[in-house]
C-alpha cells in the first residue's frame, strides 16, 4: 500500500471532502506536461475554450483522451494513484472514469465557476475521487474546495461554464450555486507544486481562482470510482457524455471502456 497517504489524511478526505496529497505524480511532472502538449495541439471532439469574447487570455479544457494521449495512459497505469485512491475512497477496487486537462494561459482572469463533478455525471457512489494536479507552480491561481460540501443533502445545480446557463432542463430538483466567500463557507485552498494533487469527492463544490499571473497554470485531472459507484440516470446529456454506452442504472460501469485499475482480490487487500 502507498506510504503517500496516512490515517490523518484518510480521516480528513472523510471529513471535508477534499485533502492534499504532496507529491502524487512528482515523478511523472514531465511525461504529464508532454501529455498535455499533444492534447493541447491535438484536442478531441470535447477539447473546448472557455472564455467569451473579449476576455483575455486562454482556459482551455479537453477530457476522455487517456486512450490516444499514450503520457497519459502510462501514468494512469504506472503512478500509484489507484492504491491512493483506494486509501482515501477505503475500497479495495478501483475504476477509472476519466481524465481532463485544464490550461489557463497567463492573465486570464476567469475563475472556474464553483460546481460539483457529481451532477453532471452519469456515475455516482460515496466513493468516488477526483485528483487535481498542477503541472506548474501554484499560488494564486489554486484550486478551491468547501469543506464538507460532499455531505449536503441536495446536489448544486450544474451549468455551463461559458453560457452560464443550466444544463438539465428541470433546475429546480437542484440547489442554487453557493457564493461560498459571501456565505462564510470553510474553504481549503493549497500552495502547491508540480505533480501535488488535491483529492476531493465527486460531490465536494469546487472551483478555481484566474490566473492573473506570468506564468502558465497546466493541470491534469482524474476521475476514479470505488466499489460501490453506480450508474444512474440524469434528466440529459451528461458530461462527459459517452454516447452509446448501453449501460443502465444501477450498473457498474463497464469494464471494456472503464478499466480497473486495482481489482477488489485478496492479492490487493
Amino acid at each position: 500500500m502507498t506510504d503517500l497517504v496516512t490515517d490523518e489524511m484518510v480521516a480528513a478526505y472523510a471529513r471535508d471532502g477534499a485533502v492534499l496529497v504532496k507529491g502524487l505524480w512528482s515523478g511523472w511532472v514531465d511525461v504529464l506536461r508532454a501529455g498535455v502538449a499533444r492534447n493541447m495541439a491535438e484536442p478531441s471532439e470535447y477539447g473546448a475554450e472557455n472564455l467569451k469574447p473579449g476576455e483575455a487570455g486562454r482556459f482551455f479544457d479537453d477530457y476522455c483522451n487517456w486512450q490516444r494521449i499514450p503520457e497519459f495512459e502510462r501514468v494512469i497505469h504506472e503512478s500509484e494513484v489507484a492504491d491512493v485512491a483506494a486509501r482515501l475512497m477505503a475500497s479495495p477496487r478501483v475504476q477509472l472514469f476519466h481524465d481532463h486537462v485544464l490550461v489557463k494561459e497567463p492573465g486570464t482572469a476567469k475563475s472556474t465557476p464553483w460546481h460539483q463533478d457529481g451532477p453532471y455525471y452519469f456515475v455516482e457512489g460515496r466513493q468516488t475521487v477526483s485528483f487535481w494536479s498542477p503541472l506548474d507552480p501554484v499560488r494564486e491561481a489554486s484550486l478551491r474546495c468547501v469543506a464538507g460540501s460532499h455531505r449536503w443533502p441536495r446536489e448544486v445545480l450544474p451549468t455551463r461554464w461559458l453560457s452560464e446557463s443550466a444544463f438539465y432542463p428541470d433546475p429546480d430538483r437542484y440547489m442554487q450555486v453557493p457564493d461560498p466567500d459571501a456565505e462564510d463557507m470553510t474553504v481549503l485552498e493549497w500552495e502547491m507544486e508540480p505533480g501535488d494533487a488535491v483529492a476531493f469527492d465527486f460531490r465536494t463544490l469546487h472551483g478555481a481562482r484566474g490566473n492573473t499571473t506570468t506564468a502558465r497554470r497546466r493541470a491534469f485531472s482524474l476521475r476514479l470510482v470505488g466499489e460501490d459507484a453506480r450508474v444512474v440516470d440524469r434528466p440529459g446529456r451528461t458530461s462527459p457524455p459517452y454516447p452509446g454506452h448501453g449501460m443502465l442504472a444501477g450498473q457498474r460501469l463497464r469494464e471494456d471502456w472503464f478499466p480497473v485499475l486495482r481489482p477488489a482480490t485478496p492479492a490487493n487487500a
